[in-house]
Parts: structure tokens; sequence; C-alpha cells
């Protein structure tokens, strides 16, 4: 079964952005927001400042345009867990998902809406009465986003919103869980605060073309069991997605998130499989999730648990060795990683991205891959590292107000000029000696010069 899927193309168009600042900014998207039962129904709660529930386990917030105008083209995000009362290890998760502009709600199941993962955790085994350590943060790069967050034609036809998704359960009598084995837990549904931060900053030296984006997939379960809705041939874990480019892109890669989940016996958790990912037929990426020591994470685990003790008796703890985890697919405490599967340079036309388990069993029809992966792809020069000039020329004055004057050896003559920002968009083009910055806002910009000789030159300048 293959899709067919809406290509964005995110032309290097001027965008509203502090392209000057250089102090780190901060966004507090979401703060201890506290999450409920998963397998209970909607709570009626306070919500968070601005946010909308779309279950007990998901809230989302529409990003404003002075938010993103805020971000530069560097950017973490971290997520923080304050425990409550689930005790066990679950999957969480960061969405970015575009809606149609001025909406203010939406569905989680809308079909005008696409979503992408952008981020996946495991939570640990915390003890809410144990105070140290009482939080548990999960940080990522994500300086690729800035690139859809800053493209003006996506802002005009949509929102972004951001969903932080934290799943957890209290149990109860007869079920164990936090409800009978944590002290103040009983008769309470409440599970994690979960709080959401993007930090920020300007690297003025990075210069990012133009940037195409494609959604595949996300949030996909794959299990060879349930042909044909979570795998393209029946008996088998594998997924294909076709996609189409109006034109060639460079730097391409897919940005991939795949785990583990299903029961302890059978369900394929505890079974290190080899992924295999192919690109037009060509495979591109093996690995084999996990296989590393999760001791570093074991302070965030409260609780004690059979992941981080040997549960043999001596309730030993598990040895910081490679050995002792080759069993494990992913920490409780730690994130899952966003594997960047670099593809080099795509023409134009049709391609198709495909995923393959092959090993998977799901004895008892227990367990799946949860999987989201996008592609992306944009040039990324960073001047500070290499010399882009290959012809003699100055520019001045520079820093400059108004206009500044190229001056360049004898018998190089300009033939256009092309002023780009710090976000790889052009921002300003002539064909003559003359470079008008006066309508641009104060900040670092890389004029690219093309000569009548067929070379090309590049500096950079101050707008004050």
């Amino acid at each position: 079964m293959k899709k067919t899927l809406l290509l964005f193309s995110l032309c290097a168009s001027m965008f509203s952005y502090k392209a000057a600042a250089q102090e780190p900014y901060t966004l507090n998207l979401f703060n201890q927001a506290v999450y409920y039962g998963m397998y209970e129904g909607t709570v009626d709660e306070p919500l968070p400042e601005g946010a909308i529930r779309h279950s007990n386990s998901s809230y989302g917030k529409k990003l404003t345009a002075e938010q993103i105008a805020s971000f530069g083209n560097t950017l973490t995000m971290t997520v923080t867990l304050n425990p409550l009362c689930d005790n066990y290890d679950r999957i969480g998760k960061v969405n970015l998902v575009l809606v149609p502009a001025g909406a203010t709600s939406y569905a989680y199941n809308d079909t005008n809406i696409t979503r992408m993962e952008i981020g996946r955790f495991i939570t640990p085994f915390m003890d809410m009465n144990v105070t140290d350590p009482n939080a548990v943060p999960y940080v990522y790069n994500v300086d690729n986003l800035t690139q859809i967050f800053h493209d003006a034609t996506i802002n005009t036809e949509y929102d972004f919103w951001v969903e932080l998704e934290v799943y957890g359960y209290q149990g109860g009598p007869g079920q164990g869980g936090a409800a009978v084995e944590i002290p103040g837990c009983a008769g309470r549904n409440d599970v994690y605060m979960g709080s959401l931060d993007f930090t920020s900053t300007t690297n003025p030296d990075l210069v990012l073309g133009e940037n195409h984006f494609v959604p595949l997939i996300s949030n996909y379960e794959l299990k060879k069991y349930a042909y044909p809705t979570n795998t393209d041939v029946e008996g088998e874990t594998t997924k294909t997605v076709t996609f189409t480019l109006d034109e060639a892109v460079p730097n391409a890669k897919f940005y991939l998130i795949t785990s583990n989940h299903g029961s302890n016996s059978g369900g394929e958790e505890y079974v290190r499989r080899w992924h295999y990912v192919y690109l037009d037929g060509v495979q591109v990426s093996s690995y084999r999730p996990g296989g590393v020591s999760c001791v570093p994470y074991s302070v965030y685990n409260t609780q004690p648990n059979c992941i981080y003790l040997l549960c043999n008796g001596t309730s030993a703890p598990r040895p910081d060795t490679n050995s002792a985890w080759s069993w494990n697919n992913w920490c409780p405490g730690d994130k899952i990683p966003i594997r960047e599967i670099a593809l080099g340079d795509l023409e134009a036309g049709e391609h198709s991205f495909k995923i393959d388990v092959p090993a998977a069993t799901f004895t008892d029809d227990q367990g799946y891959f949860p999987m989201s992966v996008y592609f992306q792809g944009y040039t990324e020069v960073n001047l500070s590292t290499k010399q882009l000039d290959v012809v003699n020329f100055s520019i001045a004055p520079n820093p400059v107000t108004d206009v500044a004057t190229i001056t360049t050896t004898a018998g190089q003559e300009v033939k256009s000029v092309a002023v780009i920002n710090t976000l790889g968009q052009t921002v300003w083009t002539g064909t003559s000696d003359k470079v008008d910055l006066s309508s641009l806002q104060s900040g670092i910009y890389v004029v690219n010069v093309a000569f009548t000789n067929n070379q090309t030159a590049t500096k950079k300048v101050v707008k004050n």
C-alpha cells in the first residue's frame, strides 16, 4: 500500500524576524501542565493558559506570530516532567501541527490538519514523594524546524500548534500502580506535570538556503499482524510512502523516530531488531535501537523497578556495561533518538521512503513499532568555516545605514546582486554595484555577487 503526500516547498521569501538578535530567546509554552489517567474519561479540570485539551494525555497550544518571529536559526526544545501518581515507563511525545490559519481550535483527528512528531521520550519510574530529583529533562536540538517556522508561505496558509503528550495511569486496588504503591496517590488520577520550553539564538554565520519539507507519516503503528492497516505486506513488518518533488532538493534528509512498544512477553518491547530504511528501493540506513547502558538515567527512576535493578533476590543495581543492557531498546528517563538519515541531493520527481523490520515476530499479536518520519532538505553554509570569496571585491561602508558600494578589481563587472538574511531568505536583489539596504531591519546579511565573467563572490555586511 502506497500513499502520495502533499509537498510543502518552503521558498526563500521574506518573513519578519529578529535577524540581529544574539541573546537567547526562551519560550515557555507549557508550565507544569497537569496530565490525568490515560484510560479514564476526559476530565473537566482547569486548562493551561491558552491551551486546548484533546484528552487526558494531550494538550495543544498555538504559537503566536510574535513568538515565531523571535526564533532565530538555532532551536533547542526541552521537555520537563514532574511526577504525580504514575510510576511506570510510558511513551510521551511532542507534535508540531499545521492547522488552517485563523482556527481557534481543532479536533485531534481533523483531516484538515497536518501533524508531525518532533520529539519522543520514555517516562521514568518516579515516586512523587522523592524530592531529589523530582524532575526529569529531555533536551532536543531541532535547528531544522526554524526553516519551517520562518516560511512566509506556510504562515499565510497555516498556524503552528504544538502538542505535548504525556501518558500515565494511576492503577488501583487489584491492579497495582501508583494508587497502591505510592503514599498519597490513593483515589487520585493526576499522573504527571509536563513543561515545554523552546530556546533560540541567531548564528550570524549560518546561511540557510531554500527549504523543502514533506510530512510523510506520524505516529503510525507498524506491525505485521494488521494488514493492510499497519503494514504494506501481509505477514511482514514494512511500510512504504511515496512523495513527489516539484524541483531538485539539495542536502535532503529523512527525520525518523521509532521505538518499540508492547507487552513484556512476546510483544517486541524488549527484543532488539534490525531496522532497514530505503530511498527509492536502495538501502540508506540500518540500525538496532538501544543496546547501550541506561545507568546514566537511573537517577530519575526513584521508584524501584526491574529495569534498573537486577531483581534476582538481591535488588542490586544493573551494572554500567553494554552487555548488561544488550536486551534494551530504550531507557526510562531518556529521549528516543531523532534519526537524521542523509540522502544527498535528490532530483525532481517521484520518490519513496520504505522501512522494514523483517525479524519482528509479535507473539500472540502483541506490540508495535510507533513510527514518525518527515522529509526535509536545504543548503547550509557556515561562513566562519568556509571561504566563499573567489573574486577580489570589497563593499563599503560596512556597517552600512542605507546604500553600500561594491568595488571590484579591473575587468570584473557586476552582473547581479542578492542580499540574503541569516535564514537563507533573499530580501533584496539588484543589477549594479549599488546595494540598497535602507528598507531592511538591522542585522547581519550576506551579499552574494555574480560577475560578468561567471564567477561569484560573497561577503558579510552589517546593517545599522
